[in-house]
C-alpha cells in the first residue's frame, strides 16, 4: 500500500467537500500565500508537512499527485513508491523520453535558425543520447530531503519512464481534447490484448 493518508491541498471549499465526499481528507485550508498564481508546487508541500507537524503527525515520505494527470494508475504510483523506498533516494519523478532528440534542437538568433548543438548536425538520431521531461504528474519524495533542501528534485533522483501516450497535462480545452483522443486510443489498444 503506498499511502496512508489522501488530503487534498485546496482554498476552495467546494473542491474540499467533494474530497472529503470521495474519502479524502482535508484538515485544514490552502493559505492565501501559497494558493496565488507565483506559488510553487514546493511552498505548497512545505505548508502541508509543516502543518502536519504542527498537528503531530510526520511522514517518512510523501507522494504529490496532482489533479490534472488523468492517466495515473495505481501499478504506476506502486512502482514508483517501491522504487522510493527500495532505493534510499531522495525521490523518484516519472519523465517521458523526448522524441525527437533535443540535441539536434534549434534556437533562433536575430531571426536565423541556429542549432543549440552544432557538433551533432549530421549525427544519426539513435546515436544521441535520449533526454526526459518531466511528466508533470506526482513526485514521490523522501520527507526529510525535502524540508532540508526545499526541492523535489535533488541529487539522488530515480525516473520512472513513462510513455507519451501515458502522459497528459490538462489545463487547456485543447489538452482536454488530445487526453480524450489518447484515452480513447488506449482503450482501443486494452481491447485488443
Amino acid at each position: 500500500m503506498c499511502f496512508d493518508e489522501v488530503m487534498v491541498s485546496t482554498d476552495d471549499s467546494e473542491i474540499a467537500e467533494f474530497a472529503l465526499s470521495l474519502g479524502a481528507t482535508v484538515p485544514f485550508m490552502r493559505s492565501s500565500s501559497t494558493s496565488d498564481d507565483f506559488s510553487t508546487t514546493s511552498d505548497v508541500l512545505e505548508e502541508v508537512i509543516l502543518k502536519y507537524k504542527s498537528m503531530g503527525k510526520e511522514f517518512k515520505s510523501f507522494c504529490c499527485l496532482y489533479p490534472t494527470a488523468p492517466f495515473i494508475s495505481a501499478i504506476i504510483l506502486q512502482s514508483a513508491y517501491s522504487k522510493l523506498i527500495n532505493s534510499g533516494a531522495d525521490s523518484v519523478i516519472p519523465v517521458v523520453r523526448f522524441s525527437p532528440s533535443i540535441y539536434r534542437s534549434f534556437k533562433t538568433e536575430n531571426g536565423f535558425l541556429k542549432m543549440n548543438w552544432p557538433d551533432n548536425l549530421n549525427m544519426r538520431s539513435q546515436d544521441l543520447p535520449a533526454s526526459f521531461y518531466d511528466s508533470g504528474q506526482f513526485y514521490f519524495v523522501n520527507s526529510a530531503f525535502f524540508l532540508r533542501s526545499k526541492k523535489i528534485f535533488g541529487d539522488f533522483t530515480l525516473p520512472i519512464e513513462l510513455s507519451f501516450m501515458e502522459v497528459q497535462d490538462i489545463d487547456t480545452d485543447r489538452d482536454w481534447e488530445v487526453a480524450e483522443l489518447k484515452y480513447e486510443l488506449m482503450k482501443k489498444f486494452q481491447s485488443k490484448k
